[in-house]
């Protein structure tokens, strides 16, 4: 069985996007791990790792949640398993990885996280023997400092170091004429340069609907849907805002749920999801055409400047109904990354 920790210099680098991606590409039979979490959830009565549930979803993984993912918490692991961490890795290794292929170890929101209670990636890498990948994203700068500091200051002898991913790069053909022979001089082997797409940004209906804690009135057979356009409906319906309704398409529309000129606008335009703030509902008209056009009504009790802030702020993570973003995961692995320096 190969096993592979997937670290990161910083959060947000689409480490998990990239296991979904590898795991695509590989077709192999796989496991996951996420030793020590950081998107802490609440699910069927007990705390999970986001990313855990996602890829037990995604892959049909039944091995026991505790297994793949100890806790959250420094103080409270350190207490339950004081120096005996180790232990619990391998035997969690040997559980989770039984009749795998390859195990992924995805480690937490960058390099350092759980250092100190000895589940931090490295940590993870050298205590199981894994092969360690390390992903950087961000501007071409940030990218080769992040490189540069791993080779210089990190001690990797001890470690099986495959090598970085390059992940998320705009214009990453420009990248790899001008800023990758660079990165090679340092002596790191680059496993790929995976190119951004803009499609992974986009948010699901049920992904804005679990974030927001929202109640669906409407709509609840097409969660799926995608959300390209936001729209923030506090003024009156004129006409620039009907020009934009006539010329955008996949867009959410957050109003409040006693402007029926708003979300009526909305219904005959090309919207996925209504997102109704301030905990009011429309009324039984405009709620039963809604529902004739199986458009989404999330309805959430913030007002719509919190509601717009908090969506503004969402992070665009894989979710399970994620389909599309999961088949295009795959080849943007299989068209960039050496497998084969992954798994042999």
């Amino acid at each position: 069985m190969d096993k592979i920790v997937v670290a990161s210099m910083r959060r947000g680098a689409g480490k998990t996007s990239l296991v979904v991606g590898m795991a695509e590409a590989l077709k192999k039979k796989i496991g996951y791990m996420k030793p020590f979490g950081d998107r802490l959830m609440y699910k069927k009565k007990r705390l999970w790792d986001y990313d855990t549930a996602l890829m037990t979803n995604l892959y049909g993984l039944n091995e026991n949640p505790e297994d793949m993912c100890f806790g959250f918490d420094h103080s409270k692991l350190s207490y339950m398993y004081g120096s005996g961490t180790k232990d619990k890795l391998l035997e969690a290794v040997e559980t989770v990885g039984r009749g795998k292929d390859v195990l992924f170890m995805e480690g937490g929101k960058d390099l350092m996280y759980g250092t100190n209670i000895h589940l931090g990636p490295l940590s993870v890498a050298k205590h199981t023997g894994g092969k360690l990948v390390v992903v950087v994203n961000g501007d071409h700068d940030s990218i080769v400092d992040d490189i540069a500091f791993l080779k210089k200051y990190l001690d990797l002898k001890e470690l099986d170091f495959a090598g970085v991913i390059i992940n998320n790069v705009p214009k990453a053909d420009e990248f790899k004429e001008t800023q990758l022979p660079e990165v090679r001089k340092l002596g790191v082997d680059v496993i790929g340069v995976v190119p951004h797409r803009q499609e992974l940004t986009y948010l699901s209906v049920s992904y804005l609907a679990d974030m927001l804690m929202a109640k669906v009135v409407t709509g609840e057979e097409n969660l799926d849907r995608v959300v390209k356009n936001i729209l923030i409906g506090a003024m009156s319906v004129d006409r620039p805002l009907q020009k934009i309704l006539s010329e955008r398409s996949d867009i959410l529309m957050i109003t409040s749920g006693d402007r029926s000129d708003m979300i009526l606008a909305a219904l005959e335009s090309d919207t996925e999801a209504i997102v109704l703030t301030n905990n009011i509902l429309p009324g039984p008209q405009i709620i039963s055409k809604a529902g004739e056009k199986g458009v989404p009504m999330l309805m959430v009790p913030f007002d719509t400047y919190k509601t717009a802030k908090m969506v503004d702020e969402l992070e665009p993570l894989l979710t399970k109904e994620d389909k599309g973003k999961v088949k295009l995961l795959g080849r943007l692995a299989k068209e960039n990354l050496d497998m084969k320096k992954i798994s042999g």
